[in-house]
């Protein structure tokens, strides 16, 4: 796979509440990733950055919500995640300490 596309699949780590109860239990992070990405581009993509060994990756589209504005409607962009499994010993820290 080209190097260049996998630095750009991930777009940003999720930090939300339901997140952080994941990793906790079931050993999974959670990405953005681009609306194209497919699961192998994302497990090559996690590997490559962050040196880890992925067991499973799993997507989940989103679809942007109908907002109003005033009289107007407008939509919200779609979005999908990768909720992606680590092998056991692995993890990643967002926190940049080492």
């Amino acid at each position: 796979m080209n190097q260049h596309r996998l630095m750009t699949v991930l777009v940003a780590p999720v930090i939300s509440e339901k997140s952080t109860f994941v990793a906790e239990r079931n050993e999974q992070v959670v990405f953005e990733v681009l609306q194209d990405a497919t699961k192998p581009e994302v497990k090559a993509a996690v590997e490559l950055m962050f040196k880890v060994k992925v067991e499973k990756v799993s997507l989940l589209n989103r679809p942007g919500k109908v907002k109003r504005f005033g009289q107007r409607f407008g939509r919200r962009i779609n979005s999908r995640r990768a909720y992606v499994s680590l092998q056991p010993g692995q993890e990643i820290n967002f926190g940049g300490e080492a």
